[in-house]
């Protein structure tokens, strides 16, 4: 199959990368001439582990190219993936003008009958008004299919997740269609579900709500295993035991980030607010959220009441690691509050700091390394937990003019910094070498 991909952000380029792994013809469009060109010689406009790899191939092949032309991209194509953002709203509903413009573009240069395929995250009902769009500006009397095919992939492992997916959605009203997206689809070798448009698009957001949930929930267990001085990993790890359960996203830290799940929560309630029903768990699950990302302020300001002209290291400035993604990352709400009390901060992640540079405040300052970071620093903060972090040992901190580390993904074993005089905070898990009366509020 020919196939075009619109839109060469997270979604897009991985899509695009992994049709073409599996034998599809495909050619990704973008208006961004220089990140175009830049993809043509492989280089890759994301970080995303083992994509260069995959997209230097299939060009090599000839089974991968880029274009800013859409009358080129789309000419004589059997499917287009609309792959583009759907920003947040002021008021948490998907912003859906990219998608529109897509549409436009599809109708005006398609030429034969097409399958259209929306990888896009968009509210419920969307699919049929992106049919209706595309029929209403159709230049040729042609006819055209509306699949709904959301992703599930995690920033991070998307290309590992391509192939060993739990499960592809097609939502459609078409047979053929739905058997064309089967084919299509089988080289995954991932189970295939079919479903109609509406509960695909719904799926979609549900799942990431529930993940959303599970996140929240176990934070607020670490909150009160705090105050009781139980360890919350172990409490997760009980609980994960239970099949009904299960471990997954029982991993107590500082909130979720990134593209989805904050803008995905949003937009359900949202959606349900359309039809005036408040999903009151969810906006639980959101606030709770909001708070936590705040959780190392506070247990700083315990140990350092006032900051104002303290050297602070803050490690990992992207959402979660194995990706240079800054999208509702906390460092963004941490280091801003680290500024506006006059502390010193020292940013290091061994990916994200050019995209960190263009969002976090322009007095945050930057190191080459861990190690430098941590050099003669009042505190530091994780907040990612990069491997290369993770692997620092207890000695590392030793360089600190009073060792203390605020550890936001749990790092670190308890053990290991009591062992070595640290003053060790972590989340839901008692202090280690405390000096101060820590009560968690």
């Amino acid at each position: 199959m020919k196939i075009a991909v619109i839109g060469t952000g997270y979604v897009g380029m991985v899509t695009g990368a992994t049709l073409s792994e599996i034998g599809q013809e495909v050619v990704c469009v973008d208006i961004d001439e220089r990140k175009v060109e830049k993809m043509k010689q492989g280089i890759s406009p994301i970080y995303e582990p083992g994509l260069t790899e995959m997209m230097k191939k299939n060009l090599e092949a000839g089974r991968l190219s880029f274009t800013t032309s859409h009358r080129e991209a789309l000419r004589q194509v059997d499917a287009v993936y609309i792959a583009v953002g759907t920003p947040e709203n002021a008021d948490g509903s998907a912003n859906l003008s990219y998608v529109e413009q897509a549409c436009k573009d599809i109708a005006r240069n398609i030429t034969r009958d097409t399958i259209i395929v929306t990888k896009s995250t968009v509210p419920v009902g969307s699919n049929y008004k992106i049919r209706d769009t595309i029929l209403m500006h159709l230049l040729h009397d042609l006819q055209i299919e509306i699949v709904s095919n959301p992703e599930f992939l995690r920033e991070g492992s998307a290309i590992y997740d391509s192939f060993h997916a739990d499960r592809i959605i097609i939502g459609t009203d078409s047979e053929k269609a739905a058997a064309v997206m089967e084919n299509l689809n089988a080289p995954f070798n991932v189970p295939i579900f079919r479903t109609d448009i509406k509960s695909a698009e719904m799926i979609k957001y549900a799942s990431n709500a529930f993940l959303s949930t599970k996140i929240s929930f176990i934070n607020e267990i670490s909150n009160i295993c705090e105050l009781l001085g139980a360890d919350v990993e172990n409490v997760a790890k009980g609980m994960g035991m239970d099949k009904r359960i299960g471990p997954q996203f029982l991993k107590a830290g500082i909130g979720y980030g990134g593209s989805c799940f904050p803008k995905d929560t949003k937009a359900l309630i949202q959606i349900a607010g359309n039809l005036d029903y408040e999903f009151q768990l969810l906006k639980g699950v959101v606030n709770v959220n909001i708070k936590q990302q705040s959780l190392l302020i506070e247990k700083l300001k315990r140990c350092i009441p006032d900051v104002a002209g303290k050297k602070i290291a803050v490690l990992g400035l992207a959402f979660k690691p194995e990706t240079d993604d800054m999208r509702e990352s906390a460092s963004i709400i941490v280091t801003e509050e680290l500024i506006k009390q006059g502390a010193r901060v020292m940013g290091f992640d061994p990916v994200a700091m050019e995209n960190a540079r263009s969002v976090l405040h322009p007095d945050v300052e930057y190191a080459e390394s861990a190690a430098e970071a941590i050099q003669e620093s009042d505190a530091v903060l994780i907040l990612t937990e990069w491997q290369e972090i993770k692997k620092l040992s207890p000695t590392d901190f030793k360089s600190m003019t009073r060792p203390l580390v605020i550890d936001g993904r749990n790092c670190y074993s308890l053990q290991d910094m009591k062992a070595h005089d640290i003053e060790y905070h972590s989340v839901g898990r008692p202090p280690v070498n405390e000096r101060v009366t820590t009560v968690l509020t």
